[in-house]
């Protein structure tokens, strides 16, 4: 799908990508495995099912899908993480393949897939409504659409607004936590999708360490928040630092030196018409 855009958007996709290529997403993720196997658990998933992992990531999502069978493809903006999903894939000897591309010009023919899903992927990429007829395009007929984004009224989405602080937000993107709010996927996906259901659940996080590792885990690991403490000088990062240590340590459920805590997100299923 060819689609035209300005230098100030290309610009922007270039920022993005060198965003989701900082840190370490497949290490990062490896915590967040458990929590993103009980979300796959809830589509009924059979041999043979033809799915799109739409920003999939290291695979969290697409190489369980694979073990169960399913003939699974992968897409990510970010070269290393299709690397290190191809890599998986090769060492359990599973037939998946990734490629490298966007979320809102994916390359395959209408009607492909009979499931398409994107788990906290998709919802970062900064034109929504194009993503929202993409994933309805390559989408069948009968065909779903799952997505896990998170809300703004959840933890991550106010993680997210303790670095918009310290760190303003591209002005040329709507809020990604838009894809958590229920008119606005309404909205977004009102073409071309014959049933949608929205449920509010909780995404279970546990790392076995304190609050300000936990930090310095988002820091090193993953993309945005590595990205975020690169763009202050040191005045900057310890205030960012201080600001997410507080906020872990405020939501932290556990009593003995680990984390855990629960972030709400909008589980979406839509029916292709």
């Amino acid at each position: 799908m060819t689609l035209e855009t300005t230098p100030a958007m290309e610009s922007l996709k270039a920022r993005l990508k060198a965003t989701w290529m900082a840190g370490d997403y497949g290490h990062f993720a490896r915590y967040l495995e458990p929590s993103a196997l009980e979300f796959l658990a809830r589509i009924p998933l059979q041999a043979g099912t033809r799915v799109l992992d739409v920003a999939c990531g290291a695979g969290q999502i697409s190489i369980p899908a694979a073990r169960a069978g399913a003939v699974v493809t992968g897409v990510d903006i970010a070269t290393n993480s299709i690397e290190q999903a191809r890599a998986r894939a090769r060492d359990e000897g599973l037939d998946a393949r990734f490629d490298e591309g966007d979320a809102e010009m994916l390359t395959y023919e209408d009607a492909s897939f009979d499931l398409v899903v994107s788990l906290f992927g998709a919802m970062f990429a900064p034109r929504p409504e194009r993503v929202a007829a993409e994933l309805v395009r390559v989408c069948r007929p009968g065909g779903r659409i799952v997505m896990g984004n998170w809300t703004p009224e959840g933890f991550v989405g106010q993680m997210f607004k303790v670095i918009g602080k310290h760190v303003p937000p591209p002005p040329l993107m709507p809020s990604p936590m838009l894809w958590g709010d229920e008119a606005t996927v309404r909205e977004r996906l009102r073409d071309g999708v014959a049933e949608l259901r929205l449920t509010r659940r909780q995404y279970p996080f546990y790392y076995p360490f304190p609050p300000s590792e936990v930090v310095e885990h988002f820091r090193t690991y993953y993309g945005p928040m590595n990205r975020a403490f690169t763009a202050l000088d040191d005045a900057g990062q310890t205030a960012l630092r201080r600001d997410l240590e507080g906020l872990w340590t405020e939501h932290n459920l556990a009593t003995d030196g680990t984390t855990r805590m629960d972030s709400e997100y909008l589980e979406v299923v839509a029916t292709r018409t």
